[in-house]
């Protein structure tokens, strides 16, 4: 029986996807949001038994939209499709969410090796989670890249960015709206060979991210 649905935003995550299905708990059904992948990820995605969503806009935030929007079970979850983080690490986010002690249980990366976390990427999270300390109050320290909460409460937020900066805009709306938001340590692994990431892996994807957090946090603070 499905509890939760768990959506993987995937572009070219074809050779990452085998392990980490093999790693899904029980009870977690996977849909992949195939968001203009050119390595044959969708296909890899269904031979695996996955439901598949094509989402043609680019961008991280219409990938787990479009993911959440598919999704039927009452609980959602979210994670990379890169094999960086497990899927059975998400159980206790769930827990804590069907026992109401959490709006939305979220994932704090702990580097599991060395260098699996570039400089860049890290600086870029530092002056982003100030921010919202700052601005908001909200204590967390990461941007949430693995997180479960009841699908129609995320969908009723409302959360509107479509690439890099929905993660903040979600951790914004949700500090608004009174959500108990709660922190678990999940370990942050390397990437999959034979994969890419289009934010950490290079200083450019990094501050292109930058750019997408920069425009949300200046919306948000106009609200």
């Amino acid at each position: 029986m499905t509890t939760c649905d768990l959506v993987l935003p995937c572009r070219d995550e074809a050779a990452a996807l085998p392990g980490v299905m093999a790693r899904v708990p029980e009870g977690f059904a996977v849909i992949v949001v195939d968001n203009g992948s050119r390595d044959g990820t969708a296909e890899v995605a269904r031979g695996l038994g996955a439901t598949v969503v094509e989402e043609s806009r680019p961008g991280y935030g219409a990938a787990v939209h479009a993911g959440v929007e598919a999704a039927r079970a009452e609980y959602v979850a979210v994670l990379d499709g890169d094999g960086s983080m497990d899927p059975a690490e998400l159980v206790p986010l769930l827990e804590e969410v069907r026992r109401g002690e959490a709006t939305m249980a979220v994932g704090r990366r702990r580097p599991g090796a060395r260098g699996v976390w570039p400089w860049h990427a890290r600086t870029g999270n530092a002056v982003v989670l100030a921010w919202l300390r700052r601005r908001t109050g909200l204590s967390v320290r990461d941007i949430a890249p693995a997180r479960v909460c009841r699908r129609t409460d995320l969908l009723d937020l409302g959360v509107q960015d479509r690439r890099f900066g929905y993660p903040v805009e979600l951790l914004v709306r949700a500090q608004r709206a009174g959500w108990t938001i709660t922190e678990h340590d999940i370990t942050y692994l390397p990437r999959a060979a034979g994969t890419r990431s289009k934010v950490s892996g290079s200083v450019r994807g990094t501050l292109r991210a930058g750019r997408d957090f920069a425009r949300v946090l200046a919306t948000e603070a106009g609200r």
